[in-house]
């Protein structure tokens, strides 16, 4: 916190809780979007471009969830609900096609890139650690997202009202999770 601080202004503490919190339900969140893509397409010709991106994502969410238990961060409560729309959203974008379900991922992966970007920003020396983890992490997400437009994102019905709605539900989920 600098020294020009304000009354109600939140401390670095309570700012790397936030960030970690909502990280780590992010990832959850990813995870099961995959999880959702994969119950659909998984035996298909996607299947293992999915599960590549699904172990990549169960890697971060790993590492998050260490850093939950050794910074002692309360992990967001709303996780039963990301564990049905994380499911529910990878599933009905796959049931519209492997492009919708492609579509789906860069829409995710976009506003993380920015989230990340921004995380990355806010973080001094101190956490240089935390600033890498989170700098590996975005790059393996711009990699799903460059996937998944190699992979017919663009040529999903309805492209950009598709990726302009999860964007926001994604950008609606990242405020919650950092606070609830």
């Amino acid at each position: 916190m600098s020294e020009t601080s304000l009354p109600g202004d939140r401390s670095k503490r309570e700012n790397l809780e936030r960030m970690i919190r909502v990280d780590h339900a992010g990832e959850y969140g990813a995870k099961r979007i995959y999880a959702g893509q994969l119950a659909v397409l998984g035996r298909g010709d996607k299947g293992d471009l999915l599960r590549h991106m699904a172990e990549q994502e169960q890697v971060h969410l790993d590492m998050f969830g260490q850093m939950i238990a050794k910074r002692r961060v309360r992990p967001t409560a709303m996780l039963p609900l990301w564990h049905v729309a994380g499911f529910a959203l990878g599933a009905l974008t796959a049931a519209l096609g492997e492009k919708a379900a492609m579509a789906c991922t860069v829409a995710v992966e976009e506003t993380i890139d920015a989230h990340y970007r921004e995380q990355i920003e806010q973080l001094g020396p101190d956490e240089a650690a935390l600033s890498e983890t989170i700098e590996t992490f975005r790059l393996e997400e711009v990699e799903h997202r460059d996937i998944g437009l190699e992979n017919g994102a663009e040529q999903a019905p309805a492209y950009r009202l598709l990726t302009q709605v999860i964007k926001a539900g994604c950008r609606v989920a990242i405020a919650v999770s950092e606070r609830v």
